[in-house]
């Protein structure tokens, strides 16, 4: 049996009603938008639609005096069964068995591109997400981080989208100055200095490491003298944070040229282990964007001028202020301090207006929930460059909570007090850890449950996805038959109650791709997998797919071949396995 197109079927119904309402109010100046919904119960129909009650203060008629009439006015439809009243004037929507059945066959002869469709129409898409200073290792907040924006990049290409994944190397500024201080630091305390390590540098095991390696490939050669690491008090009357800019002042005079041996170190030995993480939670950029390569080329002084030009930059007390107070924000933001140097809002600026010359139809930044006070800012800066901010969309994702034992654990990357994204994979798992981190909308809470992430029960969401794969890759090598000729089953034998709905919900699954690229939400595929997960082992554990009559078990086998084949796409879009055993 060929497998049949796969119609808009949304898009086929509404154009069913409106010709409806034509036929029923053809003096009525606009029709009201169409909005079918999928009915919770399989007894209330495929799909259910109110308009009746929108029409209803229009035409001054009941809602179901109007639903009556909507419903002898449909026109036929090779898809639809029929449609029935309910309750107030709501219409729900039967689709035709025959047409619920064919799609086996459509899944089946497609295979992994089963779902994908031309939403996006080839707009050139960027995605960027992590951006996590290179300062230490990845720690459980920036997992989620990556776990959201490498799923959403996922979705958004297979709905037809150009996408570009980048992360932006924050390789400039003070956080990497403090980081390359506590690596000389360390190193020379490695080479027998005492010192008075600032309580606020960087305190982890891997900035020890750090030292180590580099006094392993410079041995003595850095050790530089710095009579003021070794001061406690020094220099005085300052505060802590005053004090740890004073000793990298310090550190760059002690060191000389010797400074960006120590910085490139520092920078190259933590992004190369950023980039070495993410690849083994699969995780993977097209373009890996320096920070420092906007200030060497002069793009950042570039940008301020061009807003200076265009009137939004002024000058009070020596320093260079954007207007962004006249952009939305709550107050004008400094992006060039007193003593020259340009703050993180100007590369910023800087970085944005590189993406939009880069000829980019949609941007979308992943950050952190903490940076939402950032956005108007931002958005402000590109208006002002007189560029269309709308261009810019900002997911905010907040950080996971991370509990072990039921008991919250704390993670602060300066003070070393922080489970890495390594230590999270090698204790549940690559699988766990992505599924986990997107079974919440990127902007909620979540909590990280360690111990539920770990078990092989139903109660894990994972586990009971990937189980359901399983069971169906069992099946059929129990079976022992040709699964790809299942593709031109005979699947008129699959008529019971449970049949139909499973056969409704695969129906769903371009529909989940299309909402979740629309929303940028991709945990509603992880919601859809669970979904179909729990119908097929309901399936499964109710009725027998091994039977004696030929033509049943193809089809039943057929079935569950297509709800194997959905699992499949569905993980893969959230960078899941679909394990062949358990």
């Amino acid at each position: 049996m060929p497998a049949p197109a796969s119609p808009d079927l949304r898009a086929h119904l509404s154009s069913l009603f409106e010709e409806a309402i034509r036929k029923i109010a053809p003096d009525l100046p606009a029709s009201p938008s169409i909005v079918l919904e999928t009915p919770r119960q399989s007894k209330h129909g495929d799909y259910a639609c109110a308009v009746a009650l929108q029409l209803a203060k229009l035409l001054r008629r009941a809602p179901r005096e109007i639903a009556a009439q909507l419903v002898a006015a449909l026109p036929a439809s090779p898809y639809l069964e029929r449609a029935e009243i309910a309750g107030a004037g709501f219409i729900n929507l039967f689709l035709k068995r025959l047409f619920k059945r064919q799609v086996v066959n459509r899944i089946l002869a497609t295979g992994a591109a089963y779902g994908t469709s031309g939403l996006g129409r080839r707009k050139k898409v960027q995605v960027e997400f992590v951006s996590a200073n290179p300062t230490g290792p990845l720690h459980v907040g920036h997992g989620r981080g990556a776990a959201y924006g490498a799923s959403l990049a996922n979705v958004l290409a297979a709905s037809g989208f150009d996408v570009s994944r980048e992360y932006y190397v924050n390789d400039a500024g003070r956080q990497m100055d403090i980081l390359a201080l506590s690596t000389w630091l360390r190193y020379l305390e490695a080479c027998g200095i005492a010192v008075a390590f600032p309580a606020n540098a960087y305190q982890g095991e891997y900035v020890r490491e750090m030292a180590r390696r580099l006094r392993d490939r410079h041995k003595d050669r850095l050790k530089h003298d710095f009579p003021a690491a070794t001061m406690p008090g020094w220099p005085v009357g300052v505060d802590d944070e005053a004090r740890l800019d004073a000793l990298i002042a310090a550190a760059r005079s002690a060191l000389d040229a010797d400074y960006e041996v120590v910085h490139g170190f520092a920078l190259n030995e933590q992004l190369a282990d950023c980039r070495d993480d993410l690849a083994e939670f699969g995780v993977a950029f097209d373009r890996w964007f320096s920070e420092r390569s906007l200030y060497d080329s002069g793009r950042v002084e570039e940008a301020i001028n061009l807003l200076e030009e265009k009137g939004h930059v002024f000058t009070q007390g020596g320093a260079r202020w954007f207007r962004s107070s006249a952009f939305g924000d709550e107050k004008d933001r400094v992006v060039q301090r007193e003593n020259g140097q340009h703050t993180y809002f100007a590369s910023d600026i800087a970085y944005h207006l590189d993406k939009f010359k880069r000829g980019f139809d949609l941007v979308i930044d992943v950050w952190g929930a903490d940076h939402h006070g950032y956005v108007p800012r931002v958005k402000g800066a590109l208006t002002a460059l007189g560029l269309n901010a709308e261009q810019l969309t900002i997911a905010l994702v907040q950080f996971a909570v991370l509990y072990r034992g039921g008991q919250k654990v704390s993670m602060s990357t300066r003070a070393g007090e922080f489970v890495t994204l390594r230590e999270l994979r090698r204790e549940v798992g690559n699988d766990a850890a992505r599924f986990f981190y997107v079974l919440r909308k990127g902007d909620q809470h979540l909590d990280f449950d360690l111990d539920l992430a770990k078990s092989q029960s139903n109660d894990n969401p994972v586990y009971y996805v990937q189980y359901a794969h399983a069971r169906v890759c069992s099946l059929l090598e129990q079976w022992g038959g040709n699964a790809a000729g299942l593709a031109a089953a005979d699947t008129a034998a699959l008529d019971s109650g449970q049949e139909l709905a499973l056969l409704s919900r695969l129906m769903e699954y371009p529909e989940a791709v299309e909402n979740a690229a629309r929303d940028l939400s991709p945990h509603v595929i992880a919601f859809y997998l669970r979904e179909l997960a729990a119908d097929f082992h309901s399936y499964y554990n109710a009725t027998r797919l091994l039977v004696e009559d030929e033509k049943v078990k193809r089809a039943r086998l057929a079935l569950a071949a297509a709800v194997r084949q959905v699992l499949c796409n569905g993980l893969a879009l959230l960078g899941v396995s679909a394990p062949d055993k358990m």
